[in-house]
Formats: C-alpha cells, structure tokens, sequence
C-alpha cells in the first residue's frame, strides 16, 4: 500500500473526528448540550437558562448541528433542538470524568461556589437503585415539570425547587428524603437539601443526575402534560405516609 496514500487516508480520517472535538471546544455548547440532555427546547428556552442572546444561542447550535451532535424537530412555528442520541450525552459525560480526575481546577471551582456540598451527604446512583427496591426512600425531582415529564426516575415526586416551600406537607416525616435534579453539578438539588433540613427532614442528594441514572441503563418513566404545564394524573405514589 503506498505511503502517501496511508498518510492522507489517516490526515482526513482523524480531522473528521477532530470535528466532534472542535464543536466541544466551547463552555457555552457544552452547557447547551448539557441542558438539551434533560428535554427538548426550543433557542428562546436555551436563551433564558442560559442568559445568552438567541443571536448568540443560535450559533452554538449551528456548531453542534453541523457536527451532527444535535438534530431539530419542527413544530409549526417552532423548532425544537435535541442531542442526536444517547451516544452524545456520553460524549460530556466521558469530558467531565476526564475534567474530575486530571484537572484540578474543576475541583477549586466546584470548591469555590459550593462551600457546603460536602455536608449535602450524597447518595450513588447504586445506593439509591437499593433503596428502592426496599422500598424506604421518597425520592424528589426538583427539576422544573416539563423536564420531569420528559423523563425521571420511577416513583420519584415532582417539586420543583420553587414550590418546595408551598408543598411541604406532600412529603413524608418518616422516611429519608433523596433529591435529584439534572447533574452533579446542578445546584437545585443542593438547595432543596439545605432547605428541607432547617424544616426538620431527612434528606440526602443524588449525586448524579436523570441522564446519568438514564445512561447507566436504569429504568426512566415519563409524564403527560396538560395545559399550563401541569402534570396529568401527578400523584404521590400509592404507600407513602405523610405524617
């Protein structure tokens, strides 16, 4: 086989891959995906999470798509961006563990902004898979609804962060409480935590998130909404005391 040929096989071959990496190369699409891997959404949606310009969101996305690591579903007026699939979310979840382990840097920011995490005792994905088959967890999503209807853990509860206050009473006194929300470093979990426990409750963090317990092949449920974003048929699951 001539050598020039081999060389300029390989040349190309590698630059197609260098594609994905190029896409990657931006905190900004990153997060996109990130947010993407917990529903679909259209760039006016990214936008307001993001607190980026729709110019700006946009682009990013043009990036991603380009790369074929987002695809868009149209629905009349609006056009709902994706992950291509699963294989994407895998991609940013082999990023971060390569960040965790070889980067210190990403341990003093996580350090910086989330002083108290630590005493936040987080649960594993496996302790929680355990606990409940046993049956003696409630677990809470406090991801906004229309992120819980695209998928979560079976018989988790959904309050959102911002209703946690006004909900109260939904939960059990006599049962640990275990709070999810959409990664390891999302911090709506971290609040629902601290929160419930100056109320007087027992309740740990999920270390990880729904795509993370979805990727580790785990059982994922979804909801139907109705009008104003509301859960059709959301009740606490048959068994679970409130008092």
């Amino acid at each position: 086989m001539n050598s020039d040929w081999k060389r300029a096989f390989k040349r190309e071959l590698f630059d197609q891959f260098a594609r994905i990496g190029k896409a990657m190369a931006s905190g900004a699409r990153i997060e996109l995906l990130d947010l993407l891997s917990q529903t679909e959404r259209t760039v006016e949606q990214l936008a307001d999470l993001t607190e980026m310009s729709i110019s700006n969101v946009s682009q990013h996305l043009q990036v991603l798509r380009r790369a074929q690591l987002v695809e868009v579903r149209r629905d009349g007026l609006y056009a709902f961006y994706r992950p291509a699939d699963e294989k994407v979310f895998r991609l940013w979840q082999a990023m971060r563990d390569v960040g965790e382990a070889r980067l210190a840097e990403i341990e003093r920011v996580v350090g910086t902004y989330l002083k108290d995490r630590a005493s936040l005792e987080p649960v594993t994905v496996e302790e929680l898979e355990k606990r409940l088959d046993n049956g003696n967890v409630v677990v809470i999503d406090v991801r906004p609804v229309e992120e819980f209807a695209a998928g979560h853990i079976p018989k988790a509860l959904s309050i959102p962060v911002n209703e946690l206050k006004r909900r109260l009473s939904e939960l059990p006194r006599t049962k640990e409480i275990v709070a999810y929300c959409r990664g390891p470093y999302c911090v709506q979990s971290d609040e629902a935590v601290s929160f419930l426990r100056r109320q007087g409750f027992k309740v740990r963090r999920l270390e990880l998130g729904l795509p993370d317990w979805r990727s580790g092949g785990l059982p994922v449920v979804t909801a139907k909404l109705g009008r104003r974003n509301r859960l059709v048929r959301h009740r606490i699951p048959s068994g679970l005391s409130r008092s």
